[in-house]
């Protein structure tokens, strides 16, 4: 097995036109998901909800693999939010990494999570599983959301209860930023579910729209295309089916160059 480079290595071998970053933190919330900080190169800028290619320099060669950026565009450092796969080629490397190490980073972001590519509405439906909710860690974290959005709606569906807790932090650290707290107000909810273990909501969350409980305990509407908006950012299987759920309901899939009722992000990590 190739070990990541440690910082004092990766800095003689960095590719032509890549960022080389320094890991500021990481925390592991289970077997299985981790988070980490790094700082942000200078120059690099990205739009909330886009993702960049990141990757480690493995048997002497660099592996990248894409990632949403989970920190929002304002943000001074990057942060995403990983999945541990102990066979994946880049994952099985990246989640030993500690404070100090160099992380590589290519200097373009893209992605179909964006604002723009949403046409104007009242309520914002992010639609997550997993490691999906990153994206909307960026976006739940931006001003720029709530000033388009009157209500946004943040879905994360999980096996396990432990694998909740990153958007439960989220939640926290919105309610103690001062400034934060003052734009969000109360237009963000949150609406965790697992599908393995007993808690108070559970279940796939399409299947929750599709039998309207998750509009039940919401206290909303169902989806009206006039005003609802949706984002959508998991599995396949999960992208698929939510994908044909708010297309029965009258949306109509956009991207950045056409904007419309809800976008789809396609990028997986590996």
């Amino acid at each position: 097995m190739n070990a990541p480079v440690r910082t004092e290595q990766a800095e003689l071998i960095v590719p032509e036109g890549v960022y080389a970053e320094t890991v500021l933190s990481v925390t592991h919330y289970t077997d299985r998901l981790f988070r980490f900080r790094m700082t942000r190169p200078q120059g690099f800028r990205f739009r909330s909800g886009e993702f960049a290619m990141i990757g480690l320099m493995v048997g002497g060669k660099p592996l990248y693999r894409a990632y949403s950026v989970a920190s929002p565009s304002w943000d001074e450092e990057l942060e995403f939010f990983s999945i541990k796969v102990p066979d994946g080629p880049l994952t099985q490397h990246l989640q030993a990494i500690q404070p100090g190490d160099k992380v590589l980073m290519r200097k373009k972001p893209t992605g179909t999570l964006v604002l723009d590519a949403l046409t104007p509405g009242k309520r914002l439906y992010m639609f997550s599983t997993g490691t999906g909710i990153a994206p909307f860690a960026s976006l739940i974290r931006d001003p720029e959301t709530y000033e388009k959005f009157e209500e946004v709606i943040l879905t994360h569906t999980c096996r396990d209860v432990a694998e909740l807790k990153y958007g439960f932090d989220l939640i926290d650290e919105i309610r103690g930023d001062e400034m934060l707290s003052e734009i969000v107000g109360d237009k963000l909810k949150h609406y965790a579910t697992v599908t393995r273990e007993d808690y108070p909501f559970m279940g796939r969350i399409t299947d929750l729209i599709d039998n309207g409980k998750m509009f039940a305990d919401l206290g909303v509407p169902p989806l009206d295309p006039q005003v609802d908006r949706g984002m959508i950012c998991g599995s396949a299987a999960m992208l698929k089916d939510t994908k044909l759920l708010l297309e029965k309901a009258g949306l109509n899939e956009g991207a950045n160059n056409k904007p419309a009722e809800f976008v789809i992000e396609r990028a997986f990590v590996g």
